[in-house]
This record gives C-alpha cells, structure tokens and sequence, in this order.
C-alpha cells in the first residue's frame, strides 16, 4: 500500500475514533481494537491449543455489535458506551456457552468490569454498577444454565485456552487502564 493511501486510512481511522468525550473516544477505541482481534482469535486457538476451532466462530456474533460502536457513539455517548458493554459481556457469555467454563474464557469479564466502571460520569454510575453486576450474574451462572460445550477439548488444550484467554484479556485490561491513564494525564495541570 503507498504510504500515502496508508496515511488517509489511518487519518479515516482516527477521525472514527476521535470524540470530544474523553470517555466515548475510550470506548470508541477499545471497540475497534476488540473488533480487529476478533478474526484472529481463531487462528490464536488453531496455533496454541487446538486445530479443533469451530467452537470459537461464536465469537463473530458480537462483532457487529463492537463495529457499531462509533457510529452510535455519534448519536449518543450513553447508547455507544452501553452497547459496549452489552457486546462484551454478551460475547463472553455465549463463548463459555460454547467452549465451556474450563476454557477460562469468562476472564473477559474482567475488562468489562474494568470499562463498566470507568465509562460512566457519576450521573450515570448507577448504569455502571449495572454493567458490573451483570458481569458478576455472568460469571456466578451456575454451570447448568451454561450447558455442556460442542466440544470438549483434552485437559492439556484447557490448559493452553486458559492461558491464550489470560494473556489477552490481560492485554485488553491493559489497554484500557493505559487509555484511561491517557485521558487523566491530559486532564491534570503540568508539573
């Protein structure tokens, strides 16, 4: 690609991103990146744990869903900022319905618990502490409303699928405490 159509791309990128609410564009970011890894995190499974990857295809409902993140964010920060969280929580619920609980896939909840708690001004925490206990409903499912997975992968495979899924909700944690550490430096007088 010429460096010049690189530059409009990723100008069109930064437009999409861009918000005048330090906490839409958050959240605008966070969406895309999530979005963007999405497609990969087949391939992550294929390479690290098992050539057995159908189960993880689930995890393409919710793209959409992270995708129309900015558009919303356009209409209303609340709405995008919500739809956010509804995509994660939800997409990490329906992959522990498809992988099961031993995948340790419900460690996305800890971003989302993260974002539920940083998203929202103080007029609006109420709708965070929503978000958070909705993550925490999530993840104190009984086993029987999350079924038995598709497919049971060997005690080894569980073992590497804990670990992909640590590593990148981990990551995604990361991300989100270093863009909200961003947006607090920019708010902060200079030393």
């Amino acid at each position: 690609m010429p460096a010049n159509d690189l530059r409009r791309v990723l100008a069109r990128l930064r437009d999409c991103l861009a918000h005048s609410d330090p906490r839409a564009a958050l959240a605008n970011t966070v969406a895309l990146v999530v979005a963007s890894n999405q497609p990969f995190y087949p391939l992550y499974v294929y390479w690290a744990v098992s050539p057995t990857i159908w189960p993880t295809y689930v995890s393409f409902l919710s793209t959409p869903f992270f995708l129309a993140v900015p558009w919303l964010m356009r209409r209303s920060t609340l709405l995008g900022r919500a739809t956010l969280l509804f995509a994660g929580i939800g997409n990490t619920l329906v992959c522990a319905i498809a992988l099961g609980r031993s995948s340790g896939v419900d460690v996305f909840l800890i971003p989302c618990l993260v974002l539920a708690l940083l998203l929202f001004r103080r007029s609006e925490r109420w709708l965070g502490f929503a978000f958070a206990a909705l993550a925490a409903v999530v993840y104190l499912a009984p086993d029987g409303i999350i079924g038995t997975p598709g497919h049971l992968y060997a005690a080894n495979e569980y073992a590497a699928l804990q670990r992909l899924n640590f590593i990148s909700a981990a990551s995604l944690t990361g991300l989100v405490a270093l863009l909200f550490a961003n947006i607090l430096e920019d708010k902060s007088p200079s030393r």
